[in-house]
This record gives structure tokens, sequence and C-alpha cells, in this order.
């Protein structure tokens, strides 16, 4: 029973970083229309910035200010990249998106080195008990602070004009336009949302291992995940982490135990045969909108 509530918070761990990144995914995607595939790249930017700045601050200041940058960061990418490609072919914008990814990883590649790079969290790897279970301080501070950051963001869409922009946007980027709303600023905040959550997510990732050149693959993770809640659910990205930070865990407990003819390391491959699961019985995603064409 230990393993199994050891493995279950481990799993939250995880998937609270998965729904930051996911949340970032589906954000940019119910405002422009466009996978952006930068994630990854804004998500080792914020841990790296966090290493550094780490060494001159507080730990939580430097995520709060790494947080910042990151979202500028996302500003001037859509500013500079995105907002010119505006009514070209979505796939054309996505594939930028990819170019983007690339060119700001080399440069953070550059500030990495061969070495890894340690976040110096407060956490480390120490554990406490709930209950005679020892859990990792890091996977409560993961499932907490994505408590927090969800709740924020449900407040700021639902009772704040410019969240209310934003969704008016993402329902109808055109009756946005005719009532007023600047669709440009829409979509440069959704850019700098997402960058700070993949801060966020990075610093987390960073913990306990540190960051090294590879750091950015944990965030194709989130791709399963906003494909199993539905890519334009914000409520279906952070349950779809969950369940696949969940699935992830327990696979890579039990396997070896129930199912090892299924290989090494099959927990890496499991989000994804989750998410295909998924998308057989439901092409739009657990909470994903049902596209209906009529002839």
């Amino acid at each position: 029973m230990n393993e199994l509530l050891q493995s279950l918070v481990r799993g939250l761990g995880t998937g609270s970083v998965y729904a930051l990144l996911a949340l970032g995914f589906v954000i940019i995607y119910k405002s422009t229309r466009v996978i952006s595939f930068a994630q990854p790249a804004l998500m080792l930017t914020g841990a790296v910035l966090v290493s550094y700045l780490v060494l001159e601050m507080n730990f939580y200041l430097a995520v709060v200010v790494a947080a910042m940058l990151v979202a500028l960061l996302g500003l001037v990418i859509e500013r500079t990249a995105l907002r010119p490609m505006v009514g070209k072919p979505v796939f054309v914008v996505a594939i930028i998106t990819l170019g983007v990814d690339i060119v700001i990883r080399v440069v953070i590649n550059g500030f990495i080195g061969r070495e890894v790079r340690q976040i110096g969290d407060p956490w480390r790897l120490d554990t406490f008990s709930i209950g005679g279970v020892p859990v990792q301080e890091r996977y409560v501070a993961m499932v907490v602070t994505t408590a927090v950051i969800v709740t924020a963001l449900f407040l700021f869409f639902n009772y704040t004009r410019i969240g209310l922009a934003m969704r008016a946007t993402a329902f109808d980027q055109e009756v946005a336009l005719a009532q007023g709303i600047s669709v440009g600023t829409v979509f440069a905040l959704s850019w700098a949302i997402a960058g700070a959550l993949a801060a966020v997510a990075g610093t987390f990732v960073g913990t306990g291992a540190g960051v090294d050149q590879q750091t950015w693959i944990i965030a194709l993770v989130a791709l399963p995940a906003i494909i199993l809640g539905g890519l334009d659910s914000i409520p279906g990205a952070v349950i779809g982490g969950l369940v696949i930070g969940v699935a992830q865990s327990l696979v890579g407990t039990y396997q070896d135990t129930y199912v090892p003819w299924l290989g090494q390391n099959f927990a890496v491959v499991a989000p994804y045969v989750v998410m295909l699961i998924v998308l057989l019985v439901r092409p739009y995603g657990l909470f994903g909108t049902p596209e209906v064409e009529r002839l």
C-alpha cells in the first residue's frame, strides 16, 4: 500500500508539471488556433534562468523573475515571428514555432554547457511522512503550486475584462473584433501566459536532478496530456496532465512486477499509449469540443 501511495503522489507531482505545460499549449491554441511547438524551449529557458538567478537572489524571487522574463520572451516571439504570419495557413505558423523552438534551445544550450545545472530549490530530495508514507517535498510543492496557478487562471478568465476578452477571442475571433476587442493583444497575452507557465514547469522539472541539454524532451509528454484532455479545454489540460503523470508513475512502479514482457522503460511510452486508447474512443479528447460540419 505504501508503494502505491508513493507512486500516486509522485504521479500527481509529475502530472502537475505536465498540466502547467499543457495549459500553455491550450491557451495559445484557443486564442490563435495554432499548436505552439516552442513550449519546450520556453520551459528550458525558464529553468536555466532560475539556475543563474538563484545565485544572486532568493529561490522564490528567482522563479518569479524568471517567469516574468520568459513571459517577455513569449511576447517578443509573438510580435516578431508570428504576428506577421496572421492569415497564413495554420500549418505554416506551427512550423515557424518549431523553428523558434530550435533556435532558442541552441542558444540556451550554450548557457547550460556540458554540466548539469542545479536549480537551487529549497526542497532538494527531502521527504516527510504522511500517514507513515514517505513523500518528497518537491512533489507536494508541485501539486500545491499548480492548484494555486489553476485557481488564479480561473479567476482571471472569468472575472477580469482582459480574461473575458480572451475567452471571447477563443470562441470567435471575428465576433471579438466586431465587439472592439484587440485580438492582437489577446494573442500576445496568451504567449506571455504560456511562457510564464512553461518557466514554472521548467523549474519543477529541474528540482532534484537539475537541468541539462536534454531536459526539454520532458515537455513533449505534455502533448499526450492536451490530446487526452482536448486541445481547446483548459480543465482538460489539467486533468489530462494529472492522468498522464499518474499513469506514467504507476507503469514505472509495477511494470517489472506484473508485465515484465513489455520491456525496459515502458513508462516512457505509456503516456502515448494512454493517448491512443482515448483517441480511439473520443477523437476530440475527454473534454474537447467536437467539430460539427453541416452540408
